[in-house]
């Protein structure tokens, strides 16, 4: 990321201090204003209404004491990021949004962001409509970008595993027709009973550009610097199970579904050792 032989040595170290300045700015302090950037996951959405955003209940900057969020985690130990808690996540976002998502909490000067972005880069009607890898990349990069100089913490959580979610909704008839008819994530959960070679092949491929956007989020993290975690793949891994899902669209988080992000995301972060 970041033609004799002292410049060719000292170049390396200003560069690297550059990068390391920004990303201890808030090393050994606990964040005094947080925002959760993202799409419908960490909205809420579904999570308290009928198609609506619950940002109440959001693993990330909810209030709700039912979700135990990381903002309530976090303002247990320190009291000066209550009401603190901004939400720039907008049902539907892709990747393309996040850069914006990122400006409003550098103008809010947030100092701990939360990103889960690309369920729906993958989650579109054909598997065509997917965001192109690069394209995923390019847009973290450009929200990266605008965070980094600031010395925010960012914590980036794994897209889940939508196959996983296939898997475990397949066989109730509820769950089938709440996707075919709200035409939810198709690129996966077009004909979810069918085992024809086509409709397997096509959740496999689904599946793999999930894992390919993933790794490219572990990658830009990784090239943020020390003031970046990545989650190590634990969203992506969770076993959900119906009772955490949505009863009205059977496809995003309920309470209790996003009460486990905020756990297995809290756990994978930057305060799991400490009060914060």
């Amino acid at each position: 990321m970041l033609k004799k032989i002292a410049p060719v040595l000292v170049a390396p170290v200003l560069a690297a201090s550059v990068l390391l300045v920004p990303a201890a700015a808030h090393a050994g302090t606990s964040p005094t204003v947080m925002a959760a950037l993202g799409d419908s996951i960490s909205a809420g959405f579904n999570a308290c209404g009928w198609y609506v955003a619950c940002r109440s209940r959001s693993w990330s900057s909810g209030d709700n004491p039912k979700v135990d969020s990381h903002y309530l985690r976090l303002l247990a130990s320190e009291h000066a990021i209550k009401g603190h808690n901004l939400n720039f996540a907008v049902p539907g976002s892709t990747s393309a949004a996040l850069a914006g998502q990122a400006r409003q909490a550098v103008r809010d000067k947030a100092d701990y962001v939360t990103v889960l972005i690309g369920a729906q880069d993958a989650c579109v009607g054909s598997e065509k409509e997917m965001t192109p890898v690069p394209v995923f990349r390019q847009h973290i990069e450009e929200a990266f970008a605008m965070l980094r100089p600031t010395g925010a913490r960012v914590f980036v959580a794994s897209i889940p595993d939508i196959e996983h979610l296939w898997r475990i909704g397949r066989g109730n008839g509820w769950a089938r027709a709440f996707w075919a008819v709200g035409h939810i994530c198709q690129a996966m959960l077009a004909n979810p009973r069918s085992t024809a070679k086509k409709d397997v092949a096509r959740r496999d491929r689904v599946r793999e550009r999930v894992m390919d956007y993933n790794e490219q989020l572990r990658e830009a993290c990784a090239l943020y610097g020390p003031a970046c975690r990545y989650d190590g793949g634990a969203v992506f891994s969770y076993p959900f199970t119906l009772k955490e899902v949505s009863g009205w669209d059977y496809f995003h988080p309920n309470a209790d579904g996003q009460r486990a992000l905020a756990k297995v995301t809290y756990d994978a972060g930057f305060f799991r050792d400490t009060d914060a």
